[in-house]
C-alpha cells in the first residue's frame, strides 16, 4: 500500500495552497474578489448566519460541492472533506456508513442502526438503503455536529448530515453539465425551473452516473466483468404559493441502480503489515463464485411541506413517505476455492492446498480457509414521517418552537448464503416524540437557548423462513431454528442548553451542554447462520463543546474552531467477524471522545482563496470485561489481550474513527477580457490513524490515507458556459478502506484516478 510521509504530506498541502485553484463562488462577473461571502444555515430551523449559531456547524456547496463528485463519486466522497465527518461502506454504492466525532455503527447489514442522521428536503433518511440517494441540484451541505432532537424530527447522538436542494422559484432558471471520464465514465446533471403560473412554480432536476466495467475476472476469464455502475435519478418539486401566508412544496423523487456490489480482495494484506501486497491488482480479481457482485436498487419517495404563517407564529407540517427494494451478490472470500489443485495459480500470486471434508482443496490469492459467497436482499422498506412545528415569527428578544414527530418504517431482509441457504427476517419501528426549544437575547451580545425533546422508541423482529434450500440443512448440519418474537421499546428525556457571546462585531463565542438518546437495536442476521438475533440495549450521551467563530483582516479570513467532550453510557457497538462471520450486537460500559475541529477560509488576494479544515478525535472504548472474535482465519495478529480465544477491547479506539483528518483547497483566478475568467481548483484530504474493527491488529489499521482532485478550466459570465478539465485521485492512491476478517485477509480499496472533461451551460 502506498503510505503518505510526513514529507510527502507537506508538499501536497504546499502545492495545494500554492496552485492556481479556489473555493466555490457563484459569481455572475468577474469583479475582483473583496471578501468572504455570509453563509447562512438553517440548523436551528430558522435562517441565520453561521456565525451566530451556537453549534459546531459546517457547510459545503458551491465547487467545493460540485468537484467532489465530478467524477461519479457517491455520497462516500464527502469522507474527511469536512473536519470531524467521514464515511465507508462494504455495500457498494449503497448502504453508506457515517461517523462523526468517530460516533457511528460498522454493522453492515442493512437493518442497522447508525447514531448520525440524514436530513434530505427536510425529512430524515433513515435506513442505510436511503442514506444513499443520489446527490444532485444540491444548494447546501450542513454538518452539524453532537446531539441533536431538540428541533429536527428524529433525535440523534452524532450529529446530522442535512442536504437542502435547489427550490422552485417563479425565476426561471436552468443548467445543463455533461463529463466524460476514464473507464467510460459519463455524467450527465440538469435542472430547470420557473413559474408554471402567478402562484404556482416547479422544478425538475435529474442525474445520470455511468461507468464502464473495468475490472476484470482472472479467474473465468472475463474482461471488464464488474466495477461499473449505471445510476439514474431524479427530482420533480411544486411549490404552490396562493398568498403570503401560505406556501406547499411537493417533492418526488426517483433512483434506480444497477452497478457493482463492493470488490472484495482476497489477501491483499500480509500477515504482521497493513501494506496492500503482491496479490493486488486494481483491474484484476479472481472470484469463482458471486456472478461477478451485481447490485440493483430502486427507491422512490415524495413529501409535501405546508408552511401556515399566522401574525407571529409559523405553522409547518412535513408528511413523507420512502420506499425501496433491491439486492447485492458477493463472492465473499474474495478468491478461489477449487478441488482442481491441478490449475495453474497466476504469477505473483500466494496460493495454498489443504485438505477438507471434500479433498484436497487449492486456494488464491493466499489462504482462503472456505467458500463465502452471499446475497442480501431488500424487501418491501416502508417508512412514513410526520414532523408538525409551530414556531415564534417575531423581531422582539425571544424565539421559540414547539413540535412533534412520528416514524414508523417496515421491511424485510433476506441472507442468501451459499450453504445454509436463504433466511428472511422482517423489521418494525415506530417512534414518537415531543419537543421544543427557545432562543433569547439577554443582551446585545449575549443569546441563550435552551431545548428539550422526550422520544419513545418500539422496535421488534420476526423470523420467517429459515435456511430454504440450503446445503447445510439437507446434510444435517443446519436446523429450522424456532425464535419468539422481539419486541424491546424504551422512552427517554434529551435536552440541550447553549449560548453564544458577540465578543465583537466580528468574533462571538459559544458554549453547549447536551444530552443524546439511541434507542435499542435488534440484530437479526446471524439467524441465518444458525446463532440467535442479538439485541443492543439504549445509550445515552452527555457531551459539552466550546468554540469560537471570526471573521477577521477586514472579512478576508475567517476561522471557526471547536473542542468538544462527550461519554456514551451503554454504548452500542457491532462485534462483526469470529469463525463464522457474526453480526452481534453488544454494549459496552462506557464511550469516551474528546478532541477539536477547525475550519478556515482565507482569501488570500482577490483571485486566490484558500480553505483548510482539521479535525482531531480520540476516541476510547471504556468496559474491562468487553471482549470480542478477532480475526476467524487466524490469520492476524491481535494486540489485544487473549482469553479463550476473545480479544479485550478496553481502551481501544472506536471502529472506522479516524484519530485525525484534514482537508485543503485552493482557487485561483485570471480574469479574461470583462466576461470570463481562467480558474484553477484543487482539493487534498488526508485520514489519519483509524482502526477498522473493535479489536486492534497490525493488519487491520490504516493510517497515512489520502486523496487530490484538480479542476483547470475557463468560465464566461456573460454567456452562462463553463469548460473544465478535472481528475479525482489524481495520484491514483490505493488506500485501504474496509475489511472481512473471518477466513482470510480480505481488504477494500478505493476508487481509482478518474480524469476527464466537464461542460456546464446555464440559462437565465
Amino acid at each position: 500500500m502506498k503510505t503518505l510521509k510526513k514529507a510527502s504530506l507537506a508538499l501536497c498541502i504546499h502545492a495545494a495552497m500554492l496552485a492556481p485553484v479556489t473555493f466555490a463562488q457563484e459569481q455572475n462577473n468577474n469583479e475582483k474578489q473583496s471578501g468572504l461571502e455570509q453563509i447562512t444555515v438553517t440548523a436551528q430551523k430558522r435562517t441565520q448566519t453561521l456565525q451566530e449559531v451556537p453549534i459546531s456547524i459546517a457547510t459545503l456547496n458551491g465547487e467545493r460541492f460540485n468537484a467532489i463528485f465530478s467524477g461519479g463519486d457517491d455520497v462516500l466522497a464527502l469522507a474527511t472533506r469536512i473536519p470531524g465527518l467521514y464515511a465507508e461502506s462494504s455495500n457498494g454504492r449503497v448502504a453508506p456508513r457515517f461517523y462523526m466525532r468517530g460516533l457511528g455503527n460498522t454493522d453492515f447489514d442493512l437493518a442497522a442502526s447508525q447514531p448520525v442522521s440524514v436530513v434530505m428536503d427536510d425529512v430524515v433518511m433513515e435506513n442505510v438503503v436511503l442514506k444513499s440517494f443520489p446527490l444532485f441540484d444540491v444548494a447546501n451541505v450542513e454538518v452539524i455536529r453532537g446531539p441533536q432532537g431538540t428541533l429536527f424530527g428524529r433525535n440523534t447522538t452524532a450529529g446530522i448530515v442535512k442536504f437542502d436542494t435547489v427550490r422552485p422559484s417563479q425565476t426561471f432558471d436552468a443548467f445543463i453539465k455533461a463529463g466524460y471520464g476514464s473507464y467510460g465514465t459519463v455524467n450527465i446533471e440538469g435542472a430547470v425551473g420557473g413559474a408554471l403560473s402567478d402562484t404556482v412554480s416547479a422544478r425538475l432536476s435529474v442525474l445520470s452516473q455511468d461507468r464502464d466495467d473495468y475490472i476484470d475476472n482472472g479467474y473465468t476469464g472475463e474482461k471488464d466483468a464488474m466495477g461499473g455502475f449505471d445510476e439514474k435519478a431524479a427530482r420533480l418539486q411544486v411549490l404552490f404559493e396562493p398568498s403570503e401566508n401560505f406556501s406547499a412544496l411537493l417533492n418526488v423523487h426517483d433512483r434506480t441502480l444497477d452497478g457493482t456490489a463492493s470488490i472484495f480482495r482476497a489477501n491483499i494484506l500480509t500477515k504482521g503489515s497493513n501494506d496492500i501486497n503482491q496479490n493486488y491488482d486494481r483491474d484484476v480479481v479472481y472470484y469463482d463464485k458471486g456472478d461477478n457482485n451485481p447490485q440493483g436498487y430502486d427507491n422512490t419517495g415524495a413529501s409535501l411541506k405546508l408552511d401556515y404563517d399566522f401574525a407571529d407564529l409559523t405553522l409547518t407540517s412535513i408528511t413523507a413517505f420512502e420506499k425501496a427494494d433491491g439486492h447485492s451478490l458477493g463472492d465473499i472470500d474474495g478468491g478461489v476455492y477449487t478441488y482442481n489443485v491441478d490449475m495453474p495459480v497466476p504469477n505473483g500470486l500466494t496460493s495454498d492446498n489443504f485438505v477438507d471434508a471434500g479433498g484436497p482443496v487449492l486456494t488464491f490469492p493466499g489462504t482462503i480457509g472456505f467458500d463465502a459467497v452471499t446475497e442480501d436482499q431488500l424487501k418491501d422498506l416502508e417508512q412514513f414521517t410526520q414532523e408538525i412545528r409551530l414556531a415564534s415569527d417575531t423581531k422582539d428578544g425571544i424565539n421559540w418552537q414547539v413540535g412533534a414527530f412520528y416514524f414508523d418504517s417496515s421491511f424485510d431482509v433476506t441472507s442468501i448464503d451459499g450453504f445454509f441457504g436463504a433466511t428472511t427476517v422482517s423489521h418494525s419501528n415506530t417512534t414518537w416524540a415531543v419537543f421544543g426549544q427557545s432562543s433569547y437575547d439577554v443582551s446585545d451580545k449575549l443569546n441563550i437557548s435552551a431545548g428539550i425533546r422526550y422520544t419513545h422508541d418500539k422496535k421488534s423482529l420476526d423470523v420467517g423462513e429459515q435456511n430454504v434450500d440450503g446445503f447445510a440443512l439437507v446434510i444435517g448440519a443446519a436446523s429450522v431454528q424456532d425464535y419468539d418474537p422481539i419486541n424491546v421499546s424504551d422512552g427517554k428525556v434529551s435536552w440541550d442548553l447553549s449560548a453564544n457571546y458577540r465578543v465583537t462585531s466580528d468574533t462571538s463565542v459559544f458554549a453547549r451542554l447536551a444530552r443524546g438518546f439511541r434507542a435499542q437495536t435488534i440484530q437479526g442476521r446471524d439467524v441465518a447462520f444458525e446463532s440467535a438475533p442479538s439485541v443492543a440495549d439504549s445509550e445515552t450521551i452527555d457531551s459539552v463543546e466550546a468554540g469560537i467563530k471570526s471573521d477577521l483582516i477586514n472579512n478576508k479570513l475567517r476561522v471557526n474552531a471547536a473542542a468538544f467532550y462527550y461519554q456514551v453510557d451503554n454504548m452500542q457497538f457491532s462485534a462483526i467477524g469470529g469463525v463464522d462471520n457474526l453480526t452481534q450486537l453488544v454494549n459496552a460500559d462506557k464511550g469516551v471522545g474528546f478532541g477539536f475541529e477547525t475550519d478556515l477560509e482565507w482569501v488570500a488576494t482577490d483571485y486566490l482563496t484558500i480553505t483548510a479544515g482539521y479535525s482531531y478525535n480520540h476516541t476510547e472504548i471504556q468496559d474491562d470485561n468487553l471482549k470480542v472474535a478477532p480475526c476467524g482465519s487466524g490469520m492476524c495478529s491481535p494486540l489485544d489481550k487473549m482469553e479463550n480465544g476473545l480479544a479485550y477491547v478496553d481502551g481501544n479506539p472506536f471502529p472506522q474513527a479516524p484519530r485525525s483528518t484534514l482537508s485543503v483547497t485552493a482557487r485561483y483566478t485570471v480574469p479574461v477580457g470583462n466576461d470570463g475568467e481562467f480558474f484553477a481548483y484543487t482539493d487534498w484530504a488526508w485520514q489519519g490513524k483509524t482502526n477498522l474493527f473493535l479489536y486492534e491488529s497490525y493488519e487491520f489499521r490504516t493510517d497515512g490515507n489520502y486523496e487530490g482532485g484538480l479542476r483547470i478550466g475557463y468560465e464566461n459570465f456573460a454567456d452562462g458556459y463553463e469548460v473544465a478539465l478535472f481528475g479525482r485521485n489524481i495520484t491514483d492512491e490505493d488506500n485501504l478502506k474496509g475489511a472481512i476478517d473471518f477466513n482470510n485477509l480480505t481488504g477494500i480499496v478505493n476508487e481509482p484516478r478518474i480524469v476527464g472533461i466537464e461542460f456546464k451551460k446555464s440559462f437565465y
